[in-house]
């Protein structure tokens, strides 16, 4: 036994190292040769963590880990939560953050109306600043690299009364910072994404009343303003129906080649209820009474119609008119009530039918998901829409107004739709893109919507859901800890990413959140003066983290682990000899 170590049961030494931090058990572990022999326990260890981490014991180990120490030593080593630089070059709020997929670059947005390119070494600096106030842009709110990081997509808001709505999607070139083209983008919370590497997607808004409005979402190719006349420039994706005020935002791409083969399978809990298929829709219970318990079929998102028996919808209209004119239907109907009917019996027979076989059944299919966020009873985004592209979508060739529709085929129909049942803030993708990550703040259960245009009350603290794509289900139980105070008529998008292990997620409390994905735990707060925006894991090595902040910073943060490497590779001064002998001879 080492010199001034006391021998202790291992009972009671086990019940100390409760009581002490990971560093604490970390660094007695090195010096104590008792415990040197109880590390190599692996009861021990396994009860340690599922006591010190407050886990369930139905959460197995994680398929990665060799051993239960390893795993004590991963979520205290390699989580990145060490401060270890802070960029101010941004005058104003900055609002997003996005890696390139190499790692070698980053971009920020920020209300100084500026996107700003950095070069990720060992000491994070400034590459190129490009202003966007000459294009009459109030301010950045989005970036995203293309696949092969040679384009770079910038979204942001066009300068304008209180109320508007308007944005734009500028592409810059990353060999020499040129802007290449720039695309109308409507409402601007639309943000825009990539399909493929020249191809990206914009949105527009065309109203219909006061409370109904149709999103045209559109192909655009990415060198609009080099490309030959011969050869189209746009092509329209998708034309959606919105009821109640609702639009489209918030779009992004998955990519389904990927689901058999997911960096983490989360799969854990389905293992346990495998005899459960029925799909979650409806997140508005967070009882664990009711969450352990089938729930019933799903309200439909929008209320069906009385049955018309086979009416067409011109006659349906008519009928309607006609029973408002003869006292037939309920006087009391609004004109919002009244405008939502005509826009539901309308759309019945002028709506192309969803595809089918939504779930990819091939893991090399080169099927792509659309996702966004949408509504049907208000205004405030509260439902997921998810749309496939099918692989002749997926350029800009053919007729410009997209594929060939009967001329009573108005609008497409959405493939499937999650209902969150509370005002969503944010959306994620797994790096495989097999989990979709959704922040969302949580409206009172049971409530009524009565008017769209007067949302629910929303909950201060977030939940962040996991929905596993590939089977359209949730599958864990939501993340929570980081919070938000804005009512809904100013509430704003709060961006969180994914890594292989982790997840992590601005808040309105002034803190990053990183939670574990397998375990389901929260790992870390990450400090800010005000508002955390957006965090963004660098791909290749995700023990760095960047958080974005109203503050004006962007903080970098690191593992551990990765401080002590770099603290190594940093040339360290050389003791001065001279002094040495001085000191000596005194």
């Amino acid at each position: 036994m080492d010199a001034g170590c006391p021998r202790l049961p291992d009972t009671v030494l086990f019940e100390i190292f409760l009581y002490l931090d990971h560093a604490d058990v970390l660094s007695v572990g090195l010096v104590c040769q008792q415990w040197r022999a109880v590390a190599r326990d692996e009861f021990l260890w396994k009860e340690l963590f599922y006591r010190y981490y407050r886990v369930s014991r139905d959460v197995p180990r994680h398929p990665g880990a060799v051993s239960w120490y390893d795993e004590f030593q991963r979520l205290y080593d390699t989580i990145p939560c060490v401060e270890v630089q802070a960029l101010k070059e941004h005058n104003d709020q900055v609002l997003h953050l996005s890696f390139s997929h190499s790692g070698c670059l980053f971009a920020s947005c920020s209300k100084d109306c500026t996107v700003k390119i950095w070069s990720n070494e060992l000491d994070i600096s400034l590459q190129h600043s490009s202003n966007m106030r000459p294009y009459n842009w109030s301010y950045t709110q989005f970036s995203q690299f293309n696949s092969d990081d040679s384009l770079l997509l910038v979204s942001g808001v066009f300068v304008g009364p209180h109320n508007s709505s308007s944005g734009e999607i500028a592409v810059i070139s990353m060999e020499n910072f040129t802007l290449l083209s720039r695309v109308r983008n409507k409402p601007y919370d639309v943000f825009g994404c990539w399909l493929n590497e020249t191809n990206l997607i914009s949105g527009n808004l065309h109203r219909i009343g006061r409370i109904t409005s149709c999103s045209v979402l559109w192909l655009n190719n990415a060198f609009q303003g080099i490309e030959s006349e011969n050869v189209n420039v746009v092509k329209r994706l998708f034309k959606i129906q919105n009821l109640n005020a609702s639009t489209i935002r918030t779009v992004m791409v998955a990519d389904c080649s990927r689901y058999d083969s997911p960096d983490l399978l989360l799969d854990y809990e389905e293992q346990l209820a495998a005899s459960s298929t029925c799909p979650v829709f409806d997140l508005g219970s967070d009882s664990e009474e009711e969450g352990a318990k089938p729930k019933p079929p799903p309200e439909p998102a929008v209320q069906e119609l009385p049955d018309a028996g086979g009416v067409p919808a011109e006659h349906g209209l008519q009928q309607l008119f006609d029973g408002i004119m003869e006292g037939r239907v309920r006087p009391a109907m609004t004109e919002t009530e009244l405008e939502t009917k005509v826009a539901e019996l309308f759309v019945r027979n002028r709506t192309k039918p969803p595809e089918p076989n939504l779930l990819p059944t091939d893991s090399n299919t080169k099927t792509k998901y659309l996702i966004f966020t949408t509504g049907c009873l208000t205004y405030s985004p509260h439902q997921i829409g998810i749309k496939r592209i099918l692989p002749h979508q997926m350029t800009t060739a053919g007729p410009v107004l997209g594929e060939e529709r009967r001329s009573d085929e108005f609008f497409d129909s959405l493939d499937h739709v999650i209902d969150i049942h509370g005002h969503i803030i944010g959306m994620g993708l797994s790096p495989d893109h097999r989990y979709l990550y959704v922040n969302s703040r949580a409206w009172p259960r049971d409530c009524v919507i009565s008017d769209p245009m007067q949302p629910p009350p929303i909950a201060e603290e977030i939940d962040l859901h996991v929905f596993d794509l590939k089977t359209m289900k949730e599958v864990k139980r939501a993340l929570r800890a980081h919070r938000a105070y804005t009512p809904n008529e100013e509430c704003f998008f709060i961006f969180l990413d994914v890594s292989r292990d982790f997840v992590a997620s601005g808040a309105e409390d002034r803190h990053g959140y990183i939670w574990d994905r397998h375990y389901n735990i929260c790992l870390a707060k990450l400090q800010h003066d005000n508002v955390v925006n957006s965090v963004a894991f660098s791909p290749v090595e995700q023990e760095l983290l960047l958080t974005a902040s109203d503050d004006t910073t962007i903080k970098v943060w690191r593992s551990p682990r990765a401080v002590r490497i770099r603290q190594a590779r940093r040339p360290r001064p050389r003791k001065l000899l001279f002094s040495w002998l001085l000191n000596q001879k005194s």
